[in-house]
């Protein structure tokens, strides 16, 4: 095991994420929601598998972010050449975030909704 290359390997993730950051606006939405579900999670005090569940459908939103931004990024290098198609993946990709997200909105609703009603009631 080669401890700089693996050293070098969290350096270049972590330039990863500030660039998705710094130039997603959708990410930075996607994290301050993901951030305050977390510690909503924590607030409610949540079973330990529905923690679980939150945990994964947000990995499973901001990973499908990340997907979309390389998939831009990468079709913007091809744009002059392929417009109609560029435009048609960029738009799926977008679409398969939404709907990603508002499953995980809707899963949230489920699991969080009994814990806000014995809250106030």
């Amino acid at each position: 095991m080669n401890c700089k290359r693996l050293i070098q390997s969290f350096k270049d993730a972590g330039k990863g994420v500030s660039f998705v950051y710094q130039s997603e606006q959708n990410f930075r939405i996607q994290l301050f929601f993901a951030l305050f579900v977390i510690a909503f999670m924590f607030i409610l005090d949540i079973r330990t598998h529905e923690r679980i569940v939150i945990l994964l459908l947000i990995i499973l939103v901001i990973v499908l972010e990340f997907i979309n931004t390389i998939i831009e990024k990468f079709l913007d290098l091809l744009k002059p050449r392929l417009h109609g198609h560029v435009e048609a993946i960029k738009d799926v990709m977008a679409a398969a975030v939404l709907i990603s997200s508002i499953g995980a909105l809707i899963i949230g609703y489920i699991i969080f909704m009994p814990y806000i009603v014995e809250l106030v009631f």
